[in-house]
Order: structure tokens, then C-alpha cells, then sequence
């Protein structure tokens, strides 16, 4: 398939890329150009409806990769600078792609949300739909709009989207460093998320989007194999997917 994922050049985008490209032809639409070569480029931002239109066509699926001023699920900081991007991307950026993408005819993609959607003060997170969207931060307050816009477009315009809320993601060797000696941090876990694993759930979600009208779904995706503190079962059943890289990698 012909997937075209907005923001791919980012962080998460870069290290998933090469594990997306065995299996479907990308695109990105970025400010900047990806730094894997082989794949095509459309340069511009979420927030431009021309470069969006331009960037969509042809495509059969999107993946919704933009982040700008992340914070974690704890953090009160905030600043204009954190309030105003946080708002351009996370809510009006993504109401633009999904607005163009439909009219367009392409009604099927993956949105990444995140766990920072959650007061991360928890020691259980025991589905999707039970745990509140309480965040403290800027950053996972946008996201949880993003989340309801989505809800709205599958709701009144007939989409397929899943949100997969994603935590710690990592390339492979940060992923074994913070493994072999966890970080400190004042909130307590975090649960790290190896870019293979990341990849396996983006490949899984668009497997899951392309049947029913209408859905849509938030997934947790965490790098918590013996689900201490995140219930996984959603994502097995739904995208067939649950941590492996530390089946395969020695540490």
C-alpha cells in the first residue's frame, strides 16, 4: 500500500521507517527531508492545506506522526512557545489532515497519540476506555483533543483510525541502555518502547484500520512485556501485537 506519513522525518518516523518500507511504499510530508534515502518527499506542514492535498494524493492510508514540544504525562511546565505549538499540531494540524484526507476520499490512517494523555501518577492502567484523558501537561492535552477529533471524523465523515498511545519511544540502543540501567525519574517507571516493536504496532494498526467504517480505537503500546502496569490485551487482540524485541535481544 501507498502510505504517506506527516511528520515522518521526526524521531519516531526516522527509526520505523526502514521496518514500514518492507512492507508498503512510503511518503513523507515533513518540513524537513527524511534522512532515509529511497523515499519520497513532499516538504511542508500539517498546517498548510496545499501541501497536505498535494502530499495525500495518490495515497491509499496516512500515518499521523507530527510532535512538536512533547512534555511527559506529569509535567505542568508550559510556556507560549509550548501552548502555541502544541496547539497548531496536536489540534488544528491534524483536524486539517483528517478534513483533507476524507475529502479526498482516504478515510483510513493511524494517529499517534500517547500515554503522557494520562496523569501519569498511576501504578495501573486497566483499559483504554476506563482511564480518564486527565493530563496535566500541555503537550498531553492537545493530544487528547487530537484523540476526540478523531472520534468526530469516524463518527460524521465514516473514517477507520486508530490512535496508538505510544510511551518511551526509543532506537534499539537506547532502548538497551535504559534497559541495562533505568533512568532515574521522579514519576516513578517509564516503560520504554524498542523501535521494532513501535513498528510492529504502526504495521498492525494498518492492518486493523482497513476493515469496518466508522471505528475508531486508542491502543496503549508499551514496552511492558509482563504488564505490570499497562493491561496490553487491546493490543493483541486488535493489532495482533505485544513487546518482542526482549524475546530477541540479550542485554
Amino acid at each position: 500500500m501507498k502510505i504517506l506519513m506527516v511528520g515522518g522525518s521526526g524521531h519516531v518516523g526516522t527509526f520505523v521507517t526502514p521496518y514500514l518500507s518492507r512492507r508498503h511504499q512510503l511518503r513523507v510530508l515533513d518540513v524537513r527531508p527524511p534522512r532515509h534515502e529511497g523515499v519520497e518527499y513532499v516538504e511542508g506542514s500539517i498546517t498548510d492545506p496545499r501541501a497536505l492535498a498535494e502530499a495525500l494524493k495518490g495515497q491509499d492510508m496516512f500515518i499521523n506522526m507530527v510532535m512538536k514540544s512533547p512534555q511527559g504525562g506529569s509535567s505542568t511546565d508550559q510556556s507560549i512557545k509550548i501552548i502555541t505549538e502544541n496547539y497548531e499540531v496536536n489540534t488544528l494540524g491534524l483536524h486539517l489532515l483528517l478534513y483533507t484526507a476524507q475529502g479526498m476520499g482516504i478515510k483510513r490512517g493511524v494517529h499517534t497519540s500517547t500515554m503522557s494523555v494520562h496523569h501519569r501518577a498511576r501504578s495501573w492502567y486497566p483499559s483504554e476506555e476506563a482511564i480518564p484523558l486527565d493530563t496535566p501537561s500541555a503537550y498531553g492535552l492537545t493530544k487528547g483533543f487530537g484523540e476526540l477529533i478523531c472520534q468526530y471524523f469516524c463518527r460524521w465523515f465514516d473514517m477507520n483510525i486508530v490512535a496508538l498511545r505510544i510511551t518511551g519511544p526509543r532506537t534499539r540502543q537506547q532502548w538497551i541502555e535504559e534497559r541495562s540501567s533505568p533512568p532515574e525519574r521522579p514519576t516513578g517507571k517509564l516503560f520504554v518502547t524498542d523501535e521494532e516493536d513501535l513498528a510492529a504496532a504502526y504495521l498492525g494498526a494498518l492492518e486493523a484500520v482497513k476493515t469496518g467504517h466508522g471505528r475508531f480505537d486508542a491502543v496503549f503500546i508499551a514496552g511492558d512485556e509482563d504488564q505490570t502496569e499497562h493491561n496490553l490485551s487491546k493490543a493483541k487482540r486488535l493489532l495482533g501485537w505485544e513487546p518482542r524485541t526482549h524475546l530477541n535481544v540479550k542485554i
